[in-house]
Formats: C-alpha cells, sequence, structure tokens
C-alpha cells in the first residue's frame, strides 16, 4: 500500500481523527490551522480558519455535521463541518486541551489546562441551549486541584467521560453530577493519549512511563500492559482484529539530559523520530502516524 503524505501545516502536528464512517480525517498542529482531507486520496476538502495559537485537540460529531476544536488561545470553538462557518466561540482562561461530542453530539466537554494562576477545569455544554452558549455558562464544570487532565475521552452512552492525568491517574466523572465514580492509578507518569475500541467496552492508554494499558471501559478495570523502551505518546485498538498499535519516542529537549543506557542511542540501535499521535479508521487495516521532525521536515522547518 502506497503511503500517503499530508502537507497542509507549518509546525509539528499535535493530533489527527477520524470521523465516524472513516472518509474524512481531520488535523491540528502547533499552528493555528484546522485542515480536513479526504481519506482515500488525500485531497484537502478545506480548512477552519480563526485559532489565533496552536491547535490541540479535535473532533467531530457522530454524523460529521459539527467539528469541535480547542487551542492554546484559550479558547474551544464550534464549527459547521461543510461550510466551515465557526457557530460558536466558548472563550477559557487558559489553554484548551482535551475536547469532544457526547454519544449523541448534544452536548460537548473540554478541559483546560492549569496554568497563568488558573487551575485544570473540565466543562460541560448542552447544544440544545443556546443560552449556554451565548453566556459562556456551562451546565457543569469540574474542578481538578491535584494534577490537570492530559487526556479525556467520552465513555458509553455519554454518561461519563474518562480522564487522564499529569500524575499517571484514570478518573472516570460522571457527565450528569461531576462526581469521580472511579478512580485507578495504573501509571506512574503522565497519560498522554486515551483511544477507546470500536464498540466503546474497552480503552487503551499511552504514557510517559513506557507503556500501554488495556483498561475495561466501565470498571476501569485494568486487563492488560504493553510495555517498551520509551515513551508511548498514543495508542490505538484496532476496529477489526486483536491489535494495539503504539507510537512514540522521547523529546528532542530530554535527549541531553538522558543516558545512552537508559534512553537506547546506541550506535546498533535503529531510533526513528518519537510519534505524537496514531490512529486507526473506522475500517482501517492500518494506522496512520505523524511525528514530529516529519511534519517540520515536510513544511520546510
Amino acid at each position: 500500500m502506497k503511503p500517503i503524505l499530508l502537507q497542509g501545516h507549518e509546525r509539528s502536528i499535535t493530533q489527527i481523527k477520524y470521523n465516524r464512517e472513516g472518509d474524512l480525517l481531520f488535523t491540528v498542529a502547533k499552528d493555528p490551522i484546522v485542515n480536513v482531507w479526504y481519506s482515500v486520496n488525500g485531497e484537502r476538502l478545506g480548512t477552519y480558519m480563526g485559532h489565533t495559537g496552536a491547535v490541540w485537540c479535535v473532533d467531530a460529531d457522530w454524523d460529521t455535521k459539527h467539528v469541535l476544536t480547542g487551542s492554546a488561545d484559550n479558547s474551544c470553538r464550534l464549527w459547521d463541518c461543510e461550510t466551515g462557518k465557526q457557530l460558536a466561540l466558548l472563550k477559557t482562561n487558559s489553554a484548551v486541551r482535551t475536547c469532544g461530542f457526547d454519544f449523541g453530539g448534544n452536548i460537548i466537554m473540554f478541559s483546560t489546562d492549569k496554568q497563568m494562576g488558573y487551575q485544570c477545569f473540565v466543562s460541560f455544554f448542552d447544544l440544545r441551549d443556546p443560552s449556554q452558549i451565548d453566556n459562556n455558562e456551562p451546565y457543569m464544570k469540574i474542578p481538578c486541584n491535584d494534577s490537570k487532565i492530559t487526556s479525556a475521552v467520552w465513555g458509553p452512552l455519554g454518561e461519563c467521560i474518562i480522564a487522564g492525568h499529569e500524575g499517571g491517574e484514570l478518573n472516570q466523572y460522571s457527565a450528569k453530577s461531576g462526581e469521580v465514580l472511579v478512580n485507578v492509578k495504573e501509571h506512574s507518569r503522565q497519560i498522554n493519549d486515551i483511544q477507546l475500541s470500536r464498540d466503546m467496552t474497552m480503552f487503551v492508554t499511552a504514557s510517559k512511563d513506557n507503556t500501554a494499558k488495556l483498561f475495561d471501559s466501565t470498571t476501569l478495570e485494568h486487563q492488560k500492559t504493553f510495555r517498551t523502551e520509551r515513551p508511548v505518546n498514543s495508542a490505538a485498538l484496532s476496529p477489526n482484529y486483536d491489535h494495539v498499535v503504539l507510537g512514540g519516542g522521547q523529546e528532542a529537549m530530554d535527549v541531553t539530559t538522558t543516558s545512552t543506557r537508559i534512553g537506547k542511542f546506541e550506535a546498533s540501535q535503529l531510533c526513528g523520530p518519537p510519534v505524537t499521535r496514531v490512529q486507526y479508521g473506522s475500517s482501517s487495516t492500518w494506522p496512520l502516524k505523524k511525528s514530529l521532525e516529519e511534519s517540520r521536515a515536510t513544511s520546510g522547518l
């Protein structure tokens, strides 16, 4: 199979995501551009222009009518997928790190970073209530005092969200009351990514502690551990087979502070650039990946 190289960003990729059908691919990066592509041939369908800072996250609803993005410009924005028109602008006090639509596409959630004296929050908005959007007032706001949320996804049927934290904890928050339903700590360092299986019964986490772990979506019971020799930046579950794909590597800024033995920098070791995100399409048998160095090289930086 011939790989398709997509060139649409000037900075390194932060997230890539397929829509439910797998025919569209959304990409965001450390530049303000949000791109949408045809996955079959790599043709760029269009861009969503409006952000003024790095875009950390993107999601599309169930029927791909709306797109949600979160950015370091302290905003979360809702877009019309077909026309590219901005439908809503939700301002925050700090960068938006994660975002997503619930199972029905009516409720959105996003989390903000703990920075500039502001604590981390998870905010919930009901798109069926225009007053919440107009007044920028979520119907529920969950404070996260201990460690900030670094990755989050909706749980089965939109009844909860599953959040990974900077300290390695996993929390399951109720989407109705905001209370912590389940709390586990199987990772010793930051959780970089969480991705659900196709039927939403399981999810896989990727962590800086050099492991990826498989969990039950309802109970958060730990099922299996996949160990590597480097930090895992992203992990995905195949929708068709019993396969797990991991992507990762060490950040360039950490190389000088890591010994050759621990960092696996021996001459005989074949080391590629760190992969920042991998994800399967809904009917794909292969994952799509993108690295920091690759995105810089293709953009001429």
